[in-house]
Order: C-alpha cells, then structure tokens, then sequence
C-alpha cells in the first residue's frame, strides 16, 4: 500500500470522525420540542405581565410586513412575517391576517 493512499484513507476516516461529531451535537426533536415549549410559555407569561402593566405594544408585526400589506400584497407580508418571526405558515398568515383586520 502507496503513502497516498493510506493517507487518503486516513483523512476519510478523520473526515467521517468529525462529521460524526458535528451532526452529534445538533439538538434533537425531544430538544426543539422543550425549547419549543419553554418560548411558548415565556411568551405567554410576558403577555400576562404586559396585560396586568396596561403595556400595548403599538406595531405587534413586523415593519416589513406592514409595508407589504399597504401595497395590498398579502402572500409577501406572510412570507416577510415567517422570515422575521420564524413562525410556520399557518400561524403567520393567522397573524397577518388578524393585523390586516385590525387596521
């Protein structure tokens, strides 16, 4: 066996090595799910804080999405609201679509 090839042999195994350990250290569906949940209820604990202060928030969207729903365009307020926010589709067009009732 040539030094080349038992070097390239060595790389692939290292290679593989840190592949394994990067794809290792990406949080798992049970740990999106607990952080998923943990946002949840800080959110809805910050509401009731800010409900029981009498604190509004005055533009609830973000800028973006206000923009695009001056111009009539829904579909691109909805995919300016998931790009700001993260949120999925359903909920973003739920929520554009109660700011653009509420204008």
């Amino acid at each position: 066996m040539c030094f080349d090839h038992r070097m390239e042999i060595a790389l692939t195994v290292l290679m593989a090595a840190v592949v394994a350990l990067l794809v290792a250290q990406l949080p798992g569906r049970a740990e999106q799910a607990r952080t998923a949940y943990r946002l949840a209820e800080i959110e809805r604990r910050l509401r009731l804080v800010m409900d029981h202060l009498g604190v509004v928030d005055a533009s609830p969207v973000p800028p973006e999405v206000g923009r695009h729903l001056a111009r009539g365009d829904k579909i691109k307020a909805i995919a300016a609201y998931r790009k700001a926010t993260g949120a999925d589709l359903r909920s973003a067009k739920e929520a554009v679509e109660a700011y653009g009732d509420g204008r």
